[in-house]
């Protein structure tokens, strides 16, 4: 149980980083509500199901030994964060402040926002190695109880899907997003440029 706790404690602190789901995320919860944001996390947490599978059988050497595979998602991924940016940064500059209600994003699809959260953390590489990382030593804990690979993954996809939503939620407090509706395409602006600089440094790191 105790090995369990401190790997639920990392994971959480690696879920709320600074990093290309947690921008896209924020995003869309602020300006397209509490269905799209969730939508959002259930897409990323699809992806990171993936990346968590990977990382508990073993297949993560792959990504840690380089090579053209993991050239090919940096650059697709960077593409893709890339396009997301522009769309960010186009709504910025075409938008003007909006009052409370009446957010650009209300009617998106649940399908767009699942996504967009979903290729943004699958295309990202560096997920699976972080996992691998993360997962390395608890893996090896002797005596460990059956499934206890499982129990990981489940514990990495099901955490991080409670702990966006919950975030979410937390987005929606009214105070919080009728001051984001009037600065709205300040943000977008801000979201895009970050989200430039974060496909760049995945390309150069």
């Amino acid at each position: 149980m105790y090995e369990w706790l401190v790997f639920a404690g990392v994971m959480a602190l690696g879920q709320f980083s600074p990093g290309p789901d947690m921008v896209l995320l924020t995003r869309t919860a602020l300006a397209s509500g509490r269905t799209a944001g969730c939508w959002t996390a259930v897409g990323i947490a699809c992806g990171l199901a993936i990346h968590a599978a990977i990382a508990v059988t073993g297949i993560s050497a792959l990504y840690r030994r380089g090579g053209g595979l993991v050239i090919v998602m940096k650059y697709a991924a960077a593409l893709y964060l890339t396009w997301l940016a522009y769309q960010l940064i186009r709504s910025g500059l075409r938008s003007s402040p909006l009052l409370a209600g009446h957010s650009r994003g209300e009617g998106e699809s649940v399908y767009l926002s699942w996504k967009r959260g979903f290729f943004c953390n699958l295309l990202n590489p560096k997920v699976a190695v972080f996992l691998a990382g993360v997962t390395a030593p608890f893996l090896a804990i002797q005596k460990s109880p059956d499934h206890w690979s499982l129990i990981l993954w489940a514990t990495i996809v099901f955490e991080g899907v409670i702990l966006w939503c919950v975030w979410v939620f937390v987005l929606q407090i009214p105070v919080i997003r009728e001051r984001y509706l009037r600065v709205a395409h300040w943000f977008d602006l801000a979201f895009g440029v970050i989200l430039l600089g974060l496909a760049l440094m995945l390309i150069l790191v």
